[in-house]
């Protein structure tokens, strides 16, 4: 399946992607890891990241979602994919940018290293293709914020277009609190008169909504709109729910996480959002984001629940690597 079916496609999970960074490395800043996964050798993690597979495909999930920087995440996907030689209609997501560097420890001083440069390119964009070959549908820039040199470098660009014209997909993926600009910014890079950047994938929940407007505006000029951290890490799940939240969930008879899922969903421009389960429990609860009916007095609560971009991105920036 390529991604601009998987764009259009109207199945119940269609909209819904599974992403590897809680399963791909030891260490995340997802709360209650240590619950979800009290075994984290590599042995263990590839065999969670496999039962996750599993049971995403088995529930119609098509959009898988990795990066070079989730430890052996593009390894683990690979591995499952030559196992499962059958599936074809999955949509593979990569990205660059940000180089895993914990040795696959948890008490790293720095789990990965951000570097949007020429050099970083050629290099990560090797080893992807070493690991996924030719089920790489999509390659990601990894967390563009606005002073990125990947919004400027004229030779990344002739590269990133290159890679366009074999038939991949190019994108990027924004974070901090000024995602709107770096969105906004990324729709005006253009390569022989043509748009480069073919999707966008943001972090929009119901604590950090500023990405909207712009995300609203990239999906108008034809870039699809993914969306991570729904769940705000954890944040709008479980015991860490904020009583509106699980209010709406209780009055649903589903879970916060679902009901979280939910409101992106909503939104019109949201066209792949995406779940980091780490748990197969988890992602059957996620996955039941497309059930969930709000009514106006709960959505008019939730909506009470929205940071200031400044102080999300802080508590976020806090959170530990467990």
């Amino acid at each position: 399946m390529s991604f601009a079916r998987l764009a259009t496609a109207t199945t119940p999970t269609a909209h819904l992607g599974l992403g590897l960074a809680a399963v791909g490395r030891p260490g995340y800043i997802t709360l209650g890891r240590e619950d979800d996964l009290p075994a984290r050798s590599v042995e263990a993690l590839s065999e969670r990241a496999f039962e996750l597979l599993d049971a995403a495909y088995a529930l119609g999930v098509r959009y898988l979602d990795v990066a070079r920087s989730y430890g052996r995440s593009e390894e683990f996907l690979a591995d499952w994919l030559r196992a499962r030689p059958d599936i074809r209609d999955v949509v593979v997501g990569s990205k660059w940018g940000y180089t895993y560097t914990a040795d696959w420890r948890t008490d790293a001083d720095a789990h990965e290293v951000k570097d949007h440069s020429v050099a970083a390119y050629d290099r990560q964009r090797a080893e992807t293709a070493d690991l996924l070959g030719d089920r790489l549908d999509l390659y990601q820039i990894h967390s563009v914020t606005p002073e990125s040199p990947a919004l400027t470098d004229t030779e990344l660009h002739a590269r990133l277009a290159d890679l366009a014209a074999s038939g991949v997909t190019v994108g990027l993926s924004v974070s901090g609190p000024d995602q709107a600009a770096a969105i906004r910014a990324a729709v005006e890079v253009t390569v022989g008169g043509e748009r480069l950047f073919r999707t966008v994938q943001a972090t929009y929940n119901a604590l950090e909504t500023s990405a909207g407007p712009a995300l609203a505006e990239a999906h108008d000029a034809g870039l699809t709109v993914l969306v991570k951290e729904g769940m705000a890490n954890g944040r709008l799940a479980g015991p860490q729910a904020p009583e509106a939240l699980r209010a709406a969930a209780e009055a649903t008879g589903l879970g916060c996480d679902a009901v979280a899922l939910a409101l992106v969903l909503r939104q019109p421009w949201a066209g792949v959002v995406l779940s980091g389960a780490a748990t197969s429990v988890q992602l059957v609860s996620n996955l039941h984001a497309t059930a969930v009916d709000l009514d106006a007095e709960h959505l008019d609560r939730l909506a009470d629940l929205v940071e200031e971009p400044a102080a999300y991105w802080r508590t976020r920036a806090g959170l530990p690597w467990h």
